[in-house]
């Protein structure tokens, strides 16, 4: 039984082998300098440029994403991190900075960069994100059933 059913799949595998072989044989044909298509052909210039920029599109669009979530920046190495921050206005930040064990409080504006405080006592860094992440705010209105 076993013998024979593998039979069947060999013979099975030989029909769509041949099968294929003969609709490349087809293609192959057709697809020859002799039928009078060019490899060089302007549709086939613009599939390629085409799909060119769609690759350079989505490689850009992942470096912006990125960039927004905070993920693309370089380590420092001498232990600088933004504890937070916080939009003054259309351009203004405030952010807290900690550099070793110092912290510190720098206004950022558009082409200036100024220290407001130094922290006397430094602040706990927190622990979990206030409202929770993405991840966690949507399970908690998905098991709330959806309701805010």
């Amino acid at each position: 039984m076993f013998q024979a059913m593998q039979y069947r799949m060999i013979m099975l595998a030989g029909t769509f082998m041949s099968a294929s072989v003969y609709a490349d044989d087809k293609v192959a044909s057709a697809t020859t300098p002799a039928s009078g298509t060019n490899p060089m052909a302007v549709s086939n210039l613009w599939q390629l440029t085409l799909g060119m920029v769609v690759v350079l599109a989505i490689m850009l669009g992942l470096a912006w994403i990125l960039k927004r979530t905070g993920k693309f920046q370089m380590a420092a190495g001498g232990g600088l991190k933004i504890l937070g921050g916080l939009s003054i206005g259309s351009r203004e930040r405030v952010v807290l900075l900690q550099v070793g064990e110092t912290q510190l409080l720098v206004g950022v504006a558009p082409g200036q960069v100024r220290s407001l405080h130094v922290l006397d006592r430094p602040l706990e860094a927190p622990t979990q994100m206030r409202g929770g992440g993405f991840s966690e705010q949507l399970g908690r209105m998905m098991g709330k059933g959806g309701a805010p």
